[in-house]
């Protein structure tokens, strides 16, 4: 193994090095590679544009600048704006060995404005073992990522975060292959907003090519955080201006300091509650935009089955809503739970809010989660149940349920069981009921600062190398199913029917189901049904 990794890629020359694994086995890793001209000035807000070459060797030994945002756990502001680079991981160079591996592309949460895909969260360690070569991407966050104003002419109609993830993996396309990666075998995957990310993708035009599986780790595009708003509004509100000229607007925003962007970003509102529509997020754009990503809705783009048909993973953990938890700490102090069920009922349902039909709606949430009574700490299960099937339960759901419809591949569905230390997003709650937080599940596929000494044959070590082989195997074929089993994975994973969804659930060993959280999904199906606007979904 070169002790010195160099690699040409189209726009100039990476000199990298090489790493231990968690198994202790050399790999070589390339970081900070710019796949994008840096988004500022008049690229500021806007789709971005291939990276320029460079003259020489550039470092590739560490990572480039996050972009511009708050710390995911401290929250402390990081980053830069010119942040579109990648990180390559891969075990062999084309020089020893020619045969080309799987490729997986990582797409990171954060609610479209936090994270990155530094190693800080996202080391390679694990899965870098099963031979696949790995990429984890920067793209742009919040006001940065996702303003949008509604003039095709100003060409910041939204999407630009969405719109570096494709260009990241154009710059796959062009490059992997000098890595050892096959640009004809990329798995796009990702957890919360980077699921969604994978969604949105799946069903944009820009998609076209850049993948050929994806896997969507506890998020759909129909999650209720996952969308955004129209921008010019908020913006001008907030600022206080009296011009709504869309482009004096752009051009005022163009030229202020990237830290009062923050700011006016953190002036508005940003709840992460059913009945909220972000500020900043994926928005259905102009149709006569250049350089539009999506221009219809994502269920109408489902029905019509004119999507990007390839083999899809998903899946969710058994209590996402302990994140809810979380999020009341860090705001509180402490666990505080709802007064207001009104603000359970999602956004997408469009009723007036204290109407009547609201007020049925939310006692109907209510009642099914907590019967006569209401939440207490006894009873703290149910707030993780409720907060967990209304943020991300349901629109993985209602994401299988239309694509079973109209889907050319196979869909696998999961549900993620095991609780070790390994859950550090649980840990990071100080939650001590049984269940596996949101993000629990990145704790199985990377290291992170928190990653402890893995013991061999430990539920740690048993699950990590699972999901792993489960990960990887469906990367390298479109079908998780290892071709020999063993007593590791000795069960059989069927994809979805429709109405009748097959799933694998993930806990210290493996078992196979069908429907998973059935009672509670027919109640959320139920809901839907009282509003005319949502009745279809």
């Amino acid at each position: 193994m070169a002790d010195n990794p160099r690699v040409t890629v189209n726009e100039g020359v990476l000199q990298g090095n090489v790493k231990n694994d968690y198994q202790g086995n050399k790999y070589y890793s390339f970081q900070g590679i710019p796949y994008g001209e840096a988004p500022i000035g008049e690229l500021r807000f806007k789709a971005p544009k291939p990276a320029k070459p460079w003259e020489g060797i550039r470092d590739a030994t560490k990572e480039g600048s996050e972009c511009y945002s708050r710390h995911m756990i401290f929250k402390n502001i990081i980053g830069a704006e010119d942040c579109l680079y990648l990180n390559v991981f891969t075990p062999k160079l084309p020089a020893e060995d020619p045969n080309l591996k799987p490729v997986m592309v990582w797409i990171h949460g954060g609610g479209f404005t936090l994270g990155s895909g530094s190693s800080e969260l996202y080391g390679p360690d694990f899965l870098i073992t099963e031979s696949v070569v790995l990429v984890t991407i920067n793209y742009r966050l919040g006001i940065l990522g996702f303003l949008s104003i509604d003039d095709p002419d100003l060409e910041a109609t939204g999407n630009a975060g969405l719109k570096d993830q494709i260009m990241a993996l154009r710059w796959v396309q062009s490059n992997i292959s000098k890595f050892g990666g096959d640009p004809n075998n990329v798995t796009i995957f990702g957890e919360s907003a980077g699921a969604a990310s994978i969604h949105y993708m799946i069903l944009s035009p820009m998609g076209k090519g850049l993948f050929h599986k994806a896997i969507l780790q506890s998020s759909s595009a129909f999650c209720c955080w996952a969308k955004g708003s129209p921008s010019l509004p908020l913006v001008t509100k907030a600022l206080n201006l009296e011009t709504t000229n869309a482009k004096e607007v752009l051009d005022i925003l163009q030229k202020m300091p990237v830290d009062q962007l923050l700011e006016l970003q953190e002036k508005l509102p940003d709840l992460f509650t059913a009945d909220f529509v972000r500020p900043f997020g994926p928005i259905v754009e102009n149709p006569l935009a250049k350089n539009a990503f999506l221009t219809r809705e994502p269920l109408d783009v489902i029905l019509s089955g004119n999507y990007h048909h390839v083999p899809i993973m998903i899946g969710f953990n058994s209590r996402e809503g302990i994140i809810s938890e979380i999020d009341s700490k860090r705001k509180h102090g402490e666990l505080r739970f709802l007064t207001d069920f009104g603000t359970t009922i999602p956004h997408v349902m469009k009723l007036e809010k204290n109407s009547n039909l609201s007020k049925i709606v939310s006692e109907k949430i209510k009642n099914f989660y907590y019967g006569s009574g209401g939440p207490t700490h006894e009873n703290v299960d149910q707030f993780y149940l409720m907060e967990g099937d209304n943020l991300f339960v349901w629109a993985i759901y209602i994401a299988v349920k239309h694509h079973s419809l109209t889907a050319r591949e196979p869909i696998y569905l999961y549900r993620l069981t095991v609780d070790s230390s390994l859950n550090v997003y649980k840990r990071f709650a100080q939650a001590n009921a049984p269940g596996v937080c949101h993000g629990d599940d990145l704790g199985y596929l990377f290291t992170n600062a928190l990653t402890p000494s893995i013991i061999p044959n430990s539920v740690e070590d048993l699950s990590v190398r699972r999901i792993k082989k489960l990960w990887t195997t469906f990367a390298r074929t479109g079908n998780p199913n290892p071709a020999i089993k063993d007593d590791l994975i000795a069960v059989d994973w069927k994809p979805v029917e429709p109405e009748k969804f097959h799933f694998l659930e993930i806990g210290d060993n493996l078992t196979v189901g069908v429907n998973p959280e059935c009672e509670r999904m027919k109640f959320w199906q139920s809901l839907f049904l009282l509003s005319p606007h949502s009745s279809k979904l």
